[in-house]
């Protein structure tokens, strides 16, 4: 256990393999996801800022995705393979350190929703009312859509830590792969029943929200689709909301398989594994998913690498 007086020195529990060889491995293969994942979200984050004719809505909530992705995954993934290098009894982290970790990890994840329903938002203005999409789509409603995201997921998470931040606590050992609110608030011999009906409420209203704004902006779009007989019209609804609900599909899917493995509490180790993909797969399937399927951002990669083509040979 970590040895500390004050419990300032945390003990993280992080993943456990059965040999060397397979740390190793895992570190490997972890570590080539991460690299990409980052190669990739600053590249198109480069590539948006940098290119003046991608500086329209819908890239400039992309990139916000993108930084929340690297938000995401710098925050966890470094710890991660750090403590697969080392004895589980050296993984120790400071308190401090833990909580900063930890609410960055949730505000990451909550950002998450929250982008990705201002980004269905500008989809069905852009589909559904295109004539009026400059004029509703300005910078200033971009900027003011930006800072609700971040700004309710900041509420939300800054509450959450405040109710687990009050309890003393009486262990030092954090369970899971990294620092999160309840391993956190699981360090307390007090009762934790207000943590739990908040952590229930801020997840059933993120889920139910994001949810709710993904069904209700793509029937709107499928009515409109179905009324219209512009063949071309309906070929850009399907060609930009494909792409937007793919990245939402992936996101829930991985958060909701993490949901469903903490009911088996046996599955430890499998949990584990879920929680690392949770973090790699929708971040790095991103830039693949828009890059591929946006002309704009293919035809910047081009220009961009065209340069350094043409001065090697």
């Amino acid at each position: 256990m970590a040895n500390s007086s004050d419990g300032s020195v945390l003990l993280l529990q992080g993943l456990t393999l059965d040999s060397p060889g397979a740390a190793l491995s895992t570190f490997l293969i972890v570590l080539f996801a991460f690299t990409f994942v980052l190669l990739s979200n600053v590249t198109i984050s480069l590539l948006i800022l940098l290119n003046h004719s991608l500086h329209q809505p819908l890239y400039l909530l992309y990139l916000n995705l993108c930084v929340n992705d690297l938000l995401g995954n710098t925050s966890a993934i470094p710890r991660i393979l750090a403590d697969l290098l080392v004895a589980p009894s050296l993984r120790t982290i400071h308190l401090y350190s833990c909580i900063i970790q930890a609410f960055l990890m949730h505000l990451s994840g909550a950002a998450g929703h929250t982008i990705l329903m201002i980004m269905a938002f500008d989809r069905y203005v852009a589909i559904c009312k295109p004539l009026q999409y400059s004029a509703i789509m300005t910078g200033r409603t971009v900027v003011r859509l930006v800072v609700w995201a971040w700004g309710v997921a900041f509420i939300f998470v800054a509450v959450l830590f405040g109710l687990t931040l009050r309890l003393t606590r009486c262990r030092t050992l954090v369970s899971g792969l990294y620092c999160s609110n309840s391993g956190l608030f699981k360090l307390s011999c007090e009762s934790t029943y207000i943590n739990n009906i908040y952590g229930l409420f801020f997840t059933v209203v993120l889920l139910s929200s994001s949810m709710g704004s993904m069904v209700l902006t793509y029937s709107k779009i499928m009515v409109i689709c179905l009324r219209s007989k512009n063949a071309s019209l309906n070929s850009r609804a399907l060609q930009t909301c494909s792409t937007h609900l793919l990245s939402y599909l992936v996101y829930l899917f991985d958060g909701l398989l993490i949901i469903v493995f903490h009911r088996f509490p046996k599955l430890t180790q499998e949990r584990k594994f879920i929680t690392i993909m949770y973090h790699l797969l929708p971040s790095g399937t991103n830039p693949l998913i828009y890059g591929l399927q946006s002309t704009e951002i293919r035809r910047s990669l081009s220009l961009f690498f065209r340069p350094k083509l043409s001065n090697s040979t």
